[in-house]
């Protein structure tokens, strides 16, 4: 059997065998949305996809194929519409999505799912979207069924923010593009940042209410919310090791026994760092 935890790369028969053994699955939701002039489309694709692959790793689990596509940009939270470049799905078609993967991995015997967001928008569709596919499975039909979601920036613990935010954090939703995210994706993908084009036109200051259909006037011209100043691959790892162990706390609290009957060889003991604000459905 290949040791990957990549669900894609498997034959279906290997996929069966994970699954049988008790695999966790992953499913990183994601977004291709502006992210300032020094960063990729991906942002919140390759964030998620990178943590649940982490967090697979450790407790044996396979990391679904990621949703591409998120729900609307905001201005307030991705800078909106205003942006060439960002892709945007309506919210009743994002949570179809959420719902018919649940479904299907049902179908497929799994019983153990977890959702990992990278995309702020994304957060009450995937809601709606759960919701949709217990409705669809029948919640007296559920029976085994443990469906976990995540915001990857909720495992952040308040030591690591206050290290990187020594003169107070701005709040995750002026982060886009900021420092939390720039220093992930230099830790993660470096070739696809370039720091040398970042435009320090932040932060954004809102007005108290939204106004449409005229884009906010409040986006910075350069996508970014905050600012990128003080961003750093190494910031980035502190960032991604919480993540991806408060992901890891998470499935070995709520799956308890169920959660490693395949781990694979190799694959490192799971961190008992605390998890804060984990939002379990």
């Amino acid at each position: 059997m290949k040791e990957t935890v990549f669900y894609a790369e498997l034959t279906w028969p290997e996929a069966e065998a994970r699954i049988a053994a008790g695999a966790p699955v992953f499913l990183p939701l994601g977004a291709t949305e502006q992210h300032g002039r020094h960063m990729a489309l991906n942002v919140d694709v390759a964030v998620p996809t990178a943590i649940s692959a982490r967090a697979a790793a450790r407790t044996g689990g396979l990391v679904l194929p990621a949703v591409a596509y998120g729900n609307r940009s905001q201005p307030k939270t991705g800078g909106g519409r205003g942006f060439p470049g960002t892709l945007n799905l309506t919210a009743h078609t994002f949570s179809l999505v959420v719902r018919d993967v649940i479904c299907e991995l049902y179908r497929q015997k799994v019983r153990k799912i977890v959702t990992v967001n990278g995309h702020y928008e994304n957060i009450a569709p995937t809601i709606e979207g759960i919701e949709l596919a217990l409705d669809a499975i029948g919640r007296d039909r559920a029976g085994e069924l443990v469906i976990l979601r995540v915001d990857h920036w909720e495992m952040v613990r308040p030591e690591t923010l206050d290290r990187i935010f020594p003169d107070g954090y701005p709040g995750i939703e002026l982060e886009h593009a900021s420092v939390l995210e720039t220093s992930m994706m230099m830790a993660l993908r470096p070739d696809l940042v370039d720091l040398s084009r970042a435009i320090h036109d932040g932060p954004a200051c809102f007005l108290p209410y939204d106004r449409y259909p005229r884009p906010a006037e409040e986006v910075p011209s350069s996508g970014v919310l905050s600012l990128t100043q003080g961003s750093s691959a190494e910031k980035g790892e502190w960032l991604l090791a919480d993540c991806a162990a408060g992901i890891v706390e998470m499935i070995e609290r709520e799956f308890g026994e169920m959660a490693v009957r395949c781990h694979p060889e190799g694959a490192s003991t799971p961190s008992t760092t605390p998890v804060t604000s984990v939002k379990v459905l």
